[in-house]
């Protein structure tokens, strides 16, 4: 089964959600705070993380980053009572897979960490898909454009698998969520747009024509770019 490190400084929740996940058959690695977070991804190297946003030594915000910044794809879900859209936007910018807000109910976290888990590497045996000058590896999980090697992180990357497999479909918004994140978001979530507009950045870094594009009203769509 996997392992599920755990890093919130709320002992009564940690414990919670350790007895929760264990009871699931999961493996646990509790942790109550950042600095300990670290060493444990190194040390237990997970299969997905469960991140509080405010722990001490280091936040949770600035270990996704940290985590991010040295190459670690692993999934990470953020905890946070912080309701404002801004707040969970930064959880994202700094790397984050998906935000929960404080307080939730169980089964929802349940899920959300079975779709993280869900989204694991394709095997040896994956195609490579082609958009134009874009080349996606599944297997390996690699993504270049014209010769240049593009990062991302395992969200931005699932993304742009699916709207690659469907290229030059229109894919709503509530079929891309069920499909990367097992469920729909509230009407309101802003969590698609944030990963489509890092997407973009990374995929257009070299002025290169857009690949992703938005579809008003209904969703995106992928599609090689018009000849100027």
């Amino acid at each position: 089964m996997s392992t599920v490190l755990i890093a919130e400084d709320d002992k009564q929740i940690r414990e919670a959600l350790d007895r929760i996940l264990r009871f699931e058959g999961y493996t646990t690695v509790p942790v109550n705070d950042g600095a300990a977070a670290l060493e444990a991804f190194v040390e237990h190297r997970p299969d997905a993380a469960i991140v509080d946003v405010n722990m001490p030594f280091v936040d949770g915000v600035t270990l996704t980053r940290k985590l991010r910044d040295r190459g670690d794809r692993t999934p990470i879900l953020i905890l946070t009572a912080r309701r404002a859209t801004a707040d969970r936007v930064e959880g994202l910018d700094a790397g984050a897979d998906d935000y929960l807000p404080k307080p939730f109910e169980v089964e929802e976290l349940l899920a959300r960490i079975r779709a993280l888990l869900r989204r694991t590497d394709s095997g040896a045996g994956a195609p490579v898909l082609v958009l134009g000058d874009l080349t996606l590896d599944t297997a390996k999980r690699m993504v270049t454009r014209g010769g240049r090697t593009v990062d991302l992180t395992k969200t931005e990357f699932d993304i742009l698998e699916y709207l690659v497999r469907n290229a030059e479909i229109v894919l709503s918004r509530s079929t891309i969520y069920e499909e990367i994140w097992g469920y729909d978001f509230e009407a309101s979530s802003k969590s698609l747009d944030v990963h489509i507009g890092y997407l973009r950045r990374k995929l257009e870094d070299d002025g290169a024509g857009r690949l992703v594009h938005t579809v008003r009203g209904v969703g995106y769509v992928a599609r090689v770019p018009d000849p100027e």
